[in-house]
C-alpha cells in the first residue's frame, strides 16, 4: 500500500509506492510538515490515480531517479516485444486450461471468452493491452443488458473477467512482461440473497404440489441439495439401510459429472419425511437408473420442472416468486432454527466449514446446542404429523 514517511536522517518526505510489480522510494526535497505532508499527498494520489489508468509516466515525476531510467528501458523493450494476437494466446491457454476443470464449466469459459473477451481484445496483441483498456472493457460490461433487459450484475461482470485476468497474467509470464490486470480488484458484490420458505409454506407446497413430485419436493427441501445433485442422483447412491444418500455426482446440460468440489461429495442424514420420501419414489421407480425422472427414465429438466411445476404451484399457492434453489437455502434455515449443531449442517449442505454458514444465514441462527439431527426431528413431528 502506498505511504508517505520521514527519512530519520534528513527530515525529508519520502513517497512509497509500488509500480509493475516494483516497489518504488522516492525522496521529495520537502521537509516533514503538515502542509508539505499534504502536498505530497496530492501527488501520490495522482500517481496511484495514473498507476490505474495505465498513463504513468515515471520519468515525468521523477526525471533524475534511477529507476525512471530502468523503467524507460522497459518500455522500450516492451515495444519490440513480439508476442501472439489475444485471440490466438486465449486459444492457446483455453486448450492448456481444459483438461482440469469439468465441462461444464469449460463451457462457460469457452462462452465467456467469445462472446466478451475476443471482441472486445481479439486483435491486439496481447502484450500491448494497457491497463485503462482492461478498465474500460469492464466499464463497458457495466452498460450491457441481458436477455431480462437487466444490467449485468457485478457477479456476472466479475465472472466475466476473471478468463481475462487469467489470460493476461499467464501471458505475462510466459512472454516476460508486466500484467496490465495488475491492481485490479473485483467488484464487490452484495451478499447473497436468502430468501427462505417459512415450515408452514413448506408444509403447504409439499401438501399441494402434483402428487408425482411430492417426494421430489420433500427430498429437496429436507436434504439441503443442490439441483444438478438431486436431478442426478441415481439409487445406487440411496443406503436405506444407513439411512443416508450419497451426494457423489451431478448432471449438468445432461451429462453425469463429479461434485463441485471435494466438500460437496458427501453424505445427507435421511429425516424421517426423507427416508418415506425415497421408500415411496421406490416403488415408483426403483427399476429405474435415477431416482427423480421422466417417464422414460431420462434425468429430469429442471428448466422444464421449474417452469411447469415450481413456478405455476407458486403462483396458486399466492406465494412470492422464488427460485428453486431457495429449497437449499429452507433447509439450511430450518435446521438452524431447530437448534442443530453448524458443523453438522455444514456438513449435509456441502460446506468444508460453518463460516459460509455463519455468512450467509447469521441472521437465522438461534441458540446453538444440538449435535445431530434429533431437534430438525421433533420440528418436523410437530407440523408435519398427521
Amino acid at each position: 500500500m502506498a505511504r508517505i514517511y520521514a527519512r530519520k536522517e534528513n527530515n525529508r518526505l519520502v513517497i512509497d509506492f509500488s509500480y509493475r510489480g516494483k516497489r518504488c522510494r522516492e525522496q521529495t526535497s520537502l521537509e516533514d510538515t503538515r502542509e508539505n505532508r499534504k502536498r505530497v499527498q496530492k501527488l501520490l494520489d495522482r500517481i496511484e490515480a495514473e498507476i490505474t489508468l495505465g498513463t504513468f509516466d515515471y520519468g515525468k515525476h521523477f526525471p533524475g531517479s534511477a529507476k525512471a531510467q530502468q523503467f524507460k528501458e522497459m518500455q522500450v523493450r516492451s515495444q519490440y516485444l513480439d508476442t501472439p494476437l489475444f485471440s490466438d494466446f486465449a486459444n492457446t491457454w483455453f486448450a492448456e486450461m481444459r483438461i482440469q476443470w469439468r465441462t461444464s464449466h469449460a463451457d462457460t469459459v469457452r462462452n465467456t471468452v467469445d462472446k466478451y473477451l475476443v471482441p472486445a481484445f481479439g486483435e491486439r496483441e496481447v502484450g500491448r493491452i494497457t491497463k485503462a483498456e482492461v478498465l474500460e472493457f469492464r466499464a463497458s460490461l457495466a452498460k450491457v443488458t441481458s436477455r431480462s433487459k437487466k444490467s449485468l450484475s457485478p457477479s456476472r461482470i466479475n465472472h466475466i473477467m476473471t478468463p481475462l485476468r487469467m489470460i493476461l497474467n499467464e501471458a505475462a509470464n510466459r512472454y516476460n512482461f508486466s500484467s496490465p490486470y495488475q491492481g485490479i480488484k473485483s467488484l464487490k458484490v452484495p451478499r447473497t440473497d436468502v430468501e427462505p420458505f417459512t415450515i408452514d409454506e413448506v408444509r403447504l407446497i409439499t401438501e399441494k404440489v402434483r402428487p408425482d413430485f411430492r417426494d421430489y419436493y420433500t427430498v429437496r427441501f429436507f436434504t439441503g441439495m443442490r439441483t444438478a445433485e438431486i436431478d442426478g442422483l441415481q439409487w445406487d447412491a440411496v443406503d436405506f439401510d444407513r439411512r443416508q444418500i450419497m451426494v457423489r455426482s451431478t448432471i449438468v446440460n445432461g451429462e453425469i459429472q463429479s461434485t463441485k468440489n471435494d466438500g460437496s461429495f458427501r453424505a445427507i442424514d435421511m429425516s424421517e419425511l426423507v427416508f418415506d420420501a425415497l421408500k415411496h419414489q421406490y416403488e415408483a421407480t426403483g427399476d429405474q437408473q435415477y431416482v427423480f425422472c421422466a417417464r422414460n427414465g431420462s434425468p429430469l429438466s429442471h428448466n422444464n420442472v421449474t417452469k411447469r411445476v415450481w413456478y405455476p404451484l407458486l403462483r396458486h399457492l399466492g406465494l412470492r416468486k422464488r427460485r428453486p434453489y431457495q429449497t437449499r437455502h429452507t433447509a439450511a434455515t430450518l435446521w438452524l432454527a431447530a437448534g442443530e449443531s453448524p458443523e453438522w449442517i455444514a456438513r449435509q449442505m456441502g460446506h468444508s466449514t460453518t463460516e459460509m454458514l455463519f455468512r450467509v444465514y447469521s441472521r437465522y441462527v438461534p441458540n446453538l446446542t444440538r449435535q445431530d439431527g434429533s431437534a430438525f426431528e421433533r420440528l418436523l413431528a410437530q407440523h408435519f404429523s398427521a
